[in-house]
């Protein structure tokens, strides 16, 4: 039964970054804590694990539709490959409720942000990704 739930928990993350980018904290660890009874540390690190392959495929198919700008996706992982490998170690100092607030505190911050800037349409993203002001989109 755990596996089944598993590849509904992936089903669900798979479809959830290839549309938004995320999956394994915003899907996964939530859904590992509440449908699996996972503690927060083994959802969090188990998520990593997971996500790898949901990355690997829809890093292939993003690269093969012409969205991933190369040199910010090398910046940005190789920095967070590195924190996150001594970040990994603080996991062990911090109790589930903290994990969890914290969690939940970016979130909703990050969430907030994206729904303001949302609703301000000052740049419409077109259909092949790029981005166009509200000007020219009237035109």
């Amino acid at each position: 039964m755990n596996i089944f739930v598993a590849v509904l928990i992936g089903c669900v993350a798979g479809i959830v970054a290839s549309l938004c980018g995320v999956g394994g904290g915003v899907v996964m660890v939530p859904a590992f804590v509440y449908f699996l009874k996972l503690g927060q540390k083994p959802a969090v690190a188990t998520s990593l694990a997971a996500i790898v392959l949901t990355a690997i495929a829809t890093t292939a198919k993003n690269h093969a539709n012409g969205f991933i700008d190369w040199p910010i996706a090398f910046a940005a992982g190789a920095a967070g490959g590195i924190v996150g490998w001594f970040g990994a170690d603080l996991l062990k100092q911090f109790q589930d409720v903290v994990l969890v607030r914290i969690f939940a505190t970016v979130i909703i911050v990050f969430g907030v942000q994206m729904w303001v800037q949302s609703l301000k349409k000052e740049s419409l993203s077109t259909v092949d990704g790029t981005h166009v002001s509200a000007e020219q989109k009237k035109d």
